[in-house]
């Protein structure tokens, strides 16, 4: 062996660690590119199916952060509001009935509403409104209720 060369050790591997062309082969062959194109569309597929589900997992969240922050601040702004007796609620008279809040624009332009106050009903156990009552708040999204927040509504 000369000084400066490489030699092959047996096995057709020199002392690099690479592999040397046998006599009469000139590359990879046509399987050997199809089994690697093959696995490198299989972890494309993976890493894609990954990504569409974690997108749809964030769309779905937001909509839940929204309609709850949503459904919470329409039970703050009912608490904050005068008591009205179940026996007076109106929900068509604006004056016997608790007032929605209003939504941001942004939230609007999504499809989101608060769609109705319920009305009020008597805690379970009491033959009257006691200065307690039950009020639940909707949220829509589309049309289609999205949330139901159930609360209470104490007379101070």
């Amino acid at each position: 062996m000369r000084r400066g060369t490489i030699g092959k050790l047996s096995g057709g591997v020199s002392r690099t660690g690479l592999r040397l062309f046998r006599d009469g082969e000139q590359g990879m062959t046509l399987i050997e590119t199809l089994v690697a194109l093959g696995i490198i569309a299989a972890v494309a597929v993976v890493f894609l199916i990954g990504m569409t589900t974690s997108s749809k997992a964030v769309m779905v969240s937001q909509e839940r952060v929204a309609v709850d922050s949503l459904a919470k601040s329409q039970m703050e702004s009912i608490k904050s509001q005068d008591y009205i007796n179940r026996d007076e609620y109106d929900p068509n008279d604006p004056t016997k009935r608790y007032e929605l809040m209003p939504i941001s624009s942004d939230l609007v332009a999504q499809g989101y509403a608060i769609s109705n106050i319920d009305t009020p009903e008597y805690v379970p156990g009491t033959d009257d409104d006691e200065n307690i009552q039950i009020v639940t708040v909707n949220v829509t999204r589309g049309g289609e209720t999205a949330f139901t927040l159930v609360g209470y509504k104490v007379n101070r």
